[in-house]
């Protein structure tokens, strides 16, 4: 999936000569955290977050009433050359600098253009959609050897029971290096029947773990 397909590409800018009470004000309005700063072209100059403006803004001030600094200009408190991505980076290269960087977004951008930006919370929801988890779905994690051909063997059994799977994510098993955990969301609600045959078949389901006809 590419960045371009989940991206906000309805960016809520500021220009450099705003100021710090400006930032403030639109993001407690809009319930944002990060503003991109842009010049009257578009071009990206710099990124002010909520974190930044709570460090330019000492607390000891605020309890003396000292308001002046609101009014000091977003360019004398912005990350100027913040880091970037582009429409075309595909979405876990953009979750991989994230986390690398301890960053909370990223703006995107174009031929010099801000064209969209990409937060923390969009990725996660985007996991949680491509999961299946929003959708009436059943859960299940096998356990199955690393070799080839496994993951087909599974599936297989699935599709004699018309199940459609909504989503296959695999990851190491903690306990065996030779083996793989397949953990699958598939679009049906009773898995039970499908269970049953994994198992005849000498697949390890870890769950659900319930018993079946076999272990009955």
């Amino acid at each position: 999936m590419l960045i371009e397909e989940i991206m906000n590409k309805q960016v809520l800018t500021l220009q450099p000569t705003h100021t710090m009470a400006d930032a403030a004000k639109l993001m407690k309005e809009r319930k944002i955290r990060h503003v991109p700063v842009v010049d009257e072209n578009g071009k990206l100059l710099g990124l002010v977050t909520e974190r930044d403006l709570k460090n330019a803004l000492p607390s000891s001030l605020l309890k003396d009433g000292d308001t002046s600094l609101y009014h000091r200009t977003l360019d004398q408190i912005m990350i100027t050359n913040p880091i970037i991505g582009h429409p075309l980076d595909f979405v876990e290269e953009v979750a991989l600098i994230l986390y690398e960087h301890r960053i909370g977004c990223l703006p995107i951008v174009s031929k010099g253009e801000l064209v969209g930006i990409i937060t923390g919370t969009d990725l996660l929801y985007t996991y949680i959609e491509i999961t299946g988890a929003t959708k009436p779905s059943s859960q299940m994690e096998i356990r199955v050897q690393d070799r080839i051909g496994a993951l087909h063997e599974v599936t297989k059994i699935f599709a004699n029971h018309h199940a459609s799977i909504l989503s296959v994510l695999i990851y190491p098993d903690s306990k065996d290096d030779e083996n793989k955990i397949l953990s699958i969301r598939l679009k049906i609600m009773n898995p039970l029947p499908i269970i049953d045959e994994l198992r005849k078949e000498g697949f390890d389901v870890l769950w659900p773990n319930i018993p079946t006809k076999s272990r009955q």
